[in-house]
């Protein structure tokens, strides 16, 4: 068995282009849909990541303003530019760049951000309502990786899912996610023991662990025909790598993401989709149907 490649980045132009068309009709209904992003420190990778969610945003058509903090900014500081841009109505969605400088308390921050302009899903008012099954703002990782899975009709209901992280980014509301598709959800960790006797029934797989080369997901701990997602980034030798190793898990798998252009470019494309949804429900929109 081969498997086959989950080719976000295909997936995610595809998506692109539908957005395109929701902000044309927000924009010719008078509503122009406004991103802001938050970045504070010099941390290069970090400058990356957001350099390309601006690009993706003036790609679908969102307006988008970059603010950012020196390194030694306080609290006081970042609540109130974050103060600002929730009463400014003109701003739909904040983006809050994680990780944060060691000073900051990362979910006190994260709290002061409106959560009808939340489009990270990451404060406690969305992380409710996705356990309720009523969130319209979802992390953009865990969205990304539904849209994937629902784009190659990966069977989700009644499947194993095993989740390796249980991040507020990933692991979490992902596990919440996958349970409201009826799969019976595992969340190993760090302190998980034995964790091939987990892996090795999982129907999917996800792994977002980040430290290799000490950790790194090999055939052995594959079941044969599991779709395995790579959520990953690492950098070994000047090379990006996930957690996979992904020539000998792809003779075993059925589906698996590479890394990069797997999940990578999912995330950023359910940026702009949470973008889209804050508009439309702020300015109560009905041009468009945002999610698909």
């Amino acid at each position: 068995m081969t498997a086959i490649p989950m080719d976000g980045r295909a997936l995610a132009a595809s998506l692109e282009e539908r957005l395109k068309v929701a902000a044309e009709k927000m924009k010719a209904s008078g509503t122009e849909p406004m991103l802001a992003t938050i970045l504070v420190g010099d941390d290069q990778a970090s400058r990356v990541y957001v350099a390309s969610k601006h690009k993706a945003a003036g790609r679908v058509g969102i307006r988008s303003r970059s603010y950012v903090l020196p390194e030694r900014a306080t609290e006081d500081e970042l609540a109130f530019l974050i103060a600002g841009l929730n009463a400014d109505r003109s701003v739909n969605g904040i983006l809050l760049q994680l990780p944060l400088p060691p000073q900051f308390d990362e979910l006190t921050m994260l709290e002061r951000i409106d959560p009808e302009k939340d489009v990270d899903g990451l404060t406690a008012t969305n992380a409710g309502r996705l356990v309720y099954g009523r969130a319209d703002l979802v992390p953009c990782t865990p969205r990304g990786i539904m849209e994937l899975l629902h784009h190659y009709s990966i069977p989700i209901r009644s499947s194993r899912a095993v989740i390796i992280n249980r991040s507020t980014l990933v692991g979490k509301p992902l596990h919440h996610l996958l349970l409201a598709e009826d799969a019976t959800v595992t969340v190993c960790h760090s302190k998980s023991t034995e964790l091939s006797s987990f892996t090795q029934h999982a129907d999917i797989l996800v792994t977002a662990v980040g430290r290799r080369p000490h950790f790194v997901v090999t055939a052995d701990m594959v079941k044969e025909g599991a779709v395995v997602v790579d959520v990953a980034m690492n950098r070994v030798d000047g090379k990006l790598l996930g957690d996979v190793d992904y020539q000998g898990v792809s003779e075993k798998a059925s589906y698996i993401t590479p890394v990069p252009g797997g999940v990578g470019p999912m995330t950023v494309v359910m940026l702009m989709q949470n973008t889209l949804i804050a508009t439309e429900r702020q300015n109560h929109l009905l041009v468009s149907q945002v999610v698909s």
